[in-house]
């Protein structure tokens, strides 16, 4: 086993996985740098307070990436993703993480965990192309390198503002087959699996991972979101005309997900090496339950 890394910057830090992963890290005593745009945000300075050191860097300035990974030796790395109504715009999201890639090679980085997104049985999923660039790119590096791809995530559940996701008026809304199962997985489950790379980059190293924590169709989810914060949620199917609506890259994962089957991630597979992973339920009882009753609760105040 390869002893850990003395600093690992964690790009996406005030986000979801980079958020997650980058506690994890500096509760294992790992030194971390976050690289982030506006060190003065609420979600930057929690990081600051919680011992992470802060770089400004933006992912359309490559000299501010190779400035923030100087002297790490790791790299933990978001797709920089660029998403607005009329769909992905993967050769930018492709441009940026190839540039951050490249920074990292040029710095001396001798580790990159890379974190994309769960492959359909298709090669054709939403939002796919920048990331597989990305990853061949992270692949071609000639640092020692994981590349995970988690299916969706269980705090989707606290997304607000979106036409689809959250949970609105006692409505969950999405485009997934209400009468299959749906993978998910917890984001502190996919930090806690960096966090084992980071730890052990030779017996990680090479290795694509194909993350999944459960499957329980999106009704059943909704029944035990309600029976764990007491309100009432349920479920709600879009139709295709109805995806079409939102744009054409969403109403073509509509279609995708019924001509696949959605992703094909073994969760036993995940399990073998995080033997701790967590089901929906656990997630609820862990810290989901809470997190989302805070959220309906405000809203039923406000009513």
């Amino acid at each position: 086993m390869s002893p850990q890394h003395n600093l690992v910057l964690v790009t996406g830090a005030t986000g979801k996985q980079g958020g997650a992963t980058a506690r994890r890290l500096l509760a294992d005593g790992t030194a971390v740098r976050a690289l982030v745009r506006d060190p003065h945000a609420p979600a930057a300075q929690a990081l600051a307070a919680a011992g992470a050191e802060l770089a400004v860097g933006d992912f359309d300035a490559p000299d501010t990436l190779s400035a923030a990974l100087a002297g790490a030796t790791a790299l933990f790395a978001v797709p920089p993703a660029v998403y607005d109504p009329q769909g992905w715009d993967v050769d930018r999201e492709a441009q940026r993480g190839i540039a951050l890639v490249d920074a990292a090679r040029r710095s001396g980085v001798e580790q990159i965990v890379f974190t994309g997104i769960a492959s359909f049985n298709s090669d054709d999923a939403w939002g796919a192309d920048g990331k597989t660039r990305i990853e061949e790119a992270v692949a071609a590096s000639g640092t020692r390198y994981t590349l995970l791809r988690p299916v969706r995530f269980m705090e989707n559940y606290l997304m607000r503002g979106m036409p689809i996701d959250g949970i609105v008026d006692g409505v969950h809304r999405h485009l997934f087959p209400a009468d299959r199962p749906l993978k998910v997985i917890a984001l502190a489950d996919i930090a806690d699996i960096a966090a084992l790379a980071f730890a052990d980059p030779d017996r990680f190293h090479g290795r694509t991972f194909e993350l999944a924590g459960d499957a329980l169709t999106p009704p059943d989810a909704a029944a035990a979101i309600a029976a764990a914060t007491g309100h009432p949620v349920r479920y709600q199917e879009l139709d295709e005309s109805a995806a079409a609506e939102l744009g054409e890259m969403i109403a073509h994962t509509w279609r995708l997900v019924r001509a696949t089957g959605g992703w094909h991630a073994d969760i036993a597979a995940t399990r073998e090496i995080h033997p701790g992973l967590r089901t929906f339920d656990t997630w609820l009882a862990e810290t989901g339950a809470a997190q989302i009753k805070s959220l309906l609760d405000e809203v039923s105040a406000l009513r």
